[in-house]
Order: C-alpha cells, then structure tokens, then sequence
C-alpha cells in the first residue's frame, strides 16, 4: 500500500509538472498576446488597485503634514459620525433614488432602441439614425447642463410654450420636485442610443432563417422579437442588469453638482456632490474618504446580491 501511494504522488507530481510545462510553453508560443495585454493590465492595476491604498484616511483622523501612517488611528469613528449625521437619510435615499428610478426607466430604453434599428433593412437609414442616436453620447456634461438651463429657463422656449398655456412659467432647475425628472430623463436622451451598440451587434448575429421559419409558421412581427430577438440578448442583458445595479449608487458626480441650486438642494444633494464639498471644498479628506469608502461597500454588496439573484432566475447564468 505504502509502494501505491508513494506512485500515485509521483505521478500526481509528474502530472503538475506537465501542466506547469505546458503553460509556459502556451506563453511562450503566445508572448506577444501577452505583451498586448500587458499595457491594459498595468494601467489597471496603476489606477484601480494602487489608489485603494489611500482608503486607509478613512480608518484614521488624516494630516496632511503627519501623513497616512504618522495619522492617528480612529477606526470607525467617521463612518459613525456619517451615518448619525442629520442630513444622511436625506443624502441617502437621494442618492439611491436617483439611481433606482435612473435604471429602471433608462435600462429598457437601449434595448428598444436596438430592437427597432434591426427592423430597418435600409443600411443607409439605418447608420443615419445611428448616427443621430448616438451623437448626444460625445456631447459634454457641461453643454449638457448648459442646454438644460437654456431650454428650461423662464424665458426658455418650453416656458414660453407653457407660459403661452398657463399664463406662468416653470422654474423647473430651482423646484426640487423637477430636479430628479431632469436630471433621469436627460440622461436616458444622452446615453440610450450609445448603450444600444452592445444589442445591436448581438442581434446582427441572429440567423435570418430563423425569422424565415418563424414568419412561414405564422409568427407576426411582435411574436418573432419575443421569441427570437429577446431570447438572443438575453444572457447580455443579465449581464448589463448586473452591472448596473451593482453601481447604483454610483452617480456620476459633475452632472449632479452642475445642476444644483441653492432651491434643489433637498433632492439634488446625493453622496458623490457631498464628497466632493466636504472634502475638496472644507479639507475633510478622512471624513470624504469615509463616505466614499461606505458608498463602495454598499455597491459591492448590491453587486453580489443582484447577480446572486439573477443567477437564480436565469438558470445560472449570472456576471461570474
């Protein structure tokens, strides 16, 4: 028995070996893919991983003259005083809400947008409506914003629509209850048709005979997106679901804090906007780097849940 086992290891020794030496003779046949891929993963590491380094301020009542390990040591002390701050549940469920309502109403948009661009059979039409869905994409959040004011200014041609109307404009950028609506609907405008590419070139790969078949057996229109189109994006969008939900509370700071007024503060103040003030603007960065460090772990979470739960109602398939 003993003479078995001491075989059975040496053949399991002999068989890592084997592996090992095959692999390094895959990257050596394939060194220049890894040569391609080396800049990418540098850069990765240099500007993801690398700054994680600075989430130590959080843990402690950060000098800029001590440094991050001559600080003292306070663990949780700013995580506390955050969350028992008296404008977090306002900043809070701001954030959240943003995000929530942002991602329901903006995630089907895309793959509307992708399913109604497949119909077009004209290449022409097709790649100048593209062209025109996907322009908004490369305008800056700046002219974005600007435009907003401009459109929706007392004197702005809507308020001289509804003036026209009414008798009285809408101050819409200093009423909180419109900051949200704005703020969710000129987003969808400016990103739907870019987010769209990934679902168009997936139902390019959709083979026509299927939709041949599928109209010879009687299916209308309607019928052939629900069981052929839909079924072949579905696994990308489980995957795009995921990453979204798994970023909800990650809102894009610049829009927000360019739309603020001194008026839509109650609902334009969200997590990113009260980083940046109580950092960058009073010099907190412990306290900054504490809400922000909160912000990311209720991301992760929200990452690991969601996929959890996609995973069971897409059969298993999930982001990992």
């Amino acid at each position: 028995m003993a003479n078995l086992a001491k075989a059975a290891q040496r053949t399991a020794r002999l068989g890592e070996q084997r592996s090992i030496r095959s692999k390094l003779d895959y990257i050596h046949k394939n060194y220049f893919l890894y040569v391609l891929l080396a800049p990418a993963l540098i850069l990765t590491i240099l500007f993801k991983y690398v700054p994680m380094y600075g989430a130590i301020i959080a843990f402690k009542d950060f000098s800029p003259l001590k440094g991050i390990w001559g600080s003292d040591w306070v663990g949780l002390k700013y995580f506390s005083k955050f969350l028992n701050s008296p404008n977090f549940t306002d900043i809070f469920f701001n954030t959240l809400k943003l995000s929530f309502y942002g991602l329901l109403l903006g995630f089907p948009v895309p793959i509307l947008l992708a399913v109604m661009l497949n119909q077009i059979r004209k290449a022409g039409l097709k790649k100048n409506i593209q062209l025109v869905l996907y322009a908004p994409n490369f305008i800056s959040v700046v002219v974005i914003v600007g435009m907003l004011f401009i459109f929706l200014s007392p004197t702005g041609p809507i308020n001289q629509l509804i003036a026209s109307v009414t008798g009285n404009p809408v101050i819409f950028m200093t009423e909180p209850e419109y900051f949200r609506s704005i703020y969710i609907l000129s987003g969808i405008w400016q990103g739907a048709g870019w987010s769209s590419i990934i679902y168009v070139a997936a139902l390019a790969n959709v083979d026509p005979e299927l939709h041949n078949a599928a109209s010879l057996d009687g299916a209308n229109l309607l019928q052939r997106i629900w069981h052929i189109d839909l079924p072949t994006i579905k696994p990308i969008m489980a995957i795009v679901f995921i990453l979204a939900a798994g970023g909800i509370m990650s809102i894009g700071f610049e829009k927000a804090y360019l739309m603020q007024t001194s008026m839509n503060l109650p609902t334009s103040e969200i997590i990113p906007t009260y980083v940046y003030k109580v950092g960058l603007q009073s010099g907190n960065y412990a306290y900054s780097a504490a809400v922000g460090l909160f912000n990311s772990v209720i991301n992760v979470v929200l990452l690991l849940t969601v996929n959890f739960i996609v995973k069971k109602l897409n059969e298993g398939e999930g982001l990992y």
